[in-house]
């Protein structure tokens, strides 16, 4: 990759910095794309034992480059996500793939159509831990960041994504019960007041 193509491509990457999420963080500011982006790639790096089968270099890779289309459309909040938004994202993705050199237009197109298609035990495993580290994060934040539909949608959001191992269904349940923990703490500091 030419020198000016890479610079010119680290700083649309760069708006992923800038983005904000939905999700706040535990010291109370939003949380943006590339910190989910970052964590999500931790977390694939360390559930590797648990799938000895999968290639985990190929699921880091889906969990870094999973938003890099929010670099350009910004973040919208899974329960607000359209189909029409979905597709604009895809589109830009697309079109800046097809701005790459050819070796990278061929990997990362093959690697965004694994995703998508969510067949593979990798693209499986990149899916699940998406959602899990969305909730993690809204367990980690205050509480009053959370908006009345999360208090239900933190306990099924990726409910079905889990399904295809034992080891992501307890991971799911742990999470769910991170969740519980924390809005009955809340009720009980409301109900003390």
């Amino acid at each position: 990759m030419l020198p000016r193509d890479f610079i010119n491509l680290m700083a649309i990457a760069e708006k992923m910095k800038c983005n904000a999420r939905h999700s706040w963080t535990s010291t109370h500011r939003q949380e943006s794309v590339a910190e989910h982006s970052w964590r999500l790639s931790l977390m694939a790096y360390f559930v590797q034992d648990e799938f000895p089968e999968a290639d985990i270099q190929k699921v880091i890779l889906m969990c870094i480059f999973h938003d890099l289309g929010e670099a350009i459309t910004g973040d919208i909040p899974a329960f607000l996500k359209t189909s029409k938004d979905e597709s604009i994202e895809n589109l830009e993705i697309s079109r800046l793939i097809k701005s790459l050199p050819q070796y990278y237009q061929k990997k990362l197109t093959n690697l965004f159509q694994e995703m998508n298609d969510l067949v593979t035990l990798e693209s499986k495993i990149y899916k699940a831990l998406d959602k899990m580290e969305a909730i993690m994060q809204h367990n980690e934040a205050d509480i009053f960041t959370w908006l009345p539909l999360e208090y239900e949608l933190n306990l099924s959001y990726g409910s079905d994504e889990v399904k295809f191992s034992p080891y992501m269904e307890n991971l799911k349940k742990e999470i769910n019960n991170d969740s519980l923990l924390k809005i009955r703490n809340a009720k009980q500091n409301i109900e003390k007041k």
